[in-house]
């Protein structure tokens, strides 16, 4: 898996009259080790979430309930917009990719998993200095 290109994950389902059961291992199914996990679930519809890059970590986020949309954007003019609703697909987001994560729906649970601990000094807020400093290493 090449490390730096957004990309769409789909990952093993097992199940059978039970229910089903999704896999997500570090390393394997996800090109990093775990170091962090969080989730953001009751966010309205027109709530915007994310609106930031991080200059070092890497993420991996899945829709395990309902679903929302993820705007990327990489700095030099590309943006794409992924649609997360299946609960064993998930997105990666490598370093110095803008994100906004929107149109959630009522039952969305958006599950993050992420290559680092959180430091707030990593986070570019201000989109024009994320364009800058993309520009910069271009």
């Amino acid at each position: 898996m090449n490390r730096r290109e957004v990309q769409m994950l789909t990952f093993s389902q097992h199940g059978d009259e039970r229910g089903h059961l999704v896999v997500v291992e570090g390393e394997q199914d996800i090109p990093f080790v775990v170091k962090r996990i969080f989730y953001m679930y009751g966010s309205d519809r027109n709530v915007v979430r994310g609106q930031h890059a991080n200059r070092r970590s890497e993420f991996v986020l899945i829709n395990v309930s309902g679903q929302s949309k993820i705007r990327v954007d990489d700095g030099l003019g590309n943006e794409a917009v992924f649609s997360l609703n299946r609960p064993h697909t998930g997105i990666y987001l490598p370093p110095l990719v803008w994100k906004d994560m929107y149109d959630f729906s009522p039952d969305s649970i958006l599950l993050v998993l992420s290559s680092e601990h959180y430091d707030a000094e990593e986070y570019i807020r201000d989109h024009d200095e994320f364009v800058r400093e993309v520009q910069a290493h271009a």
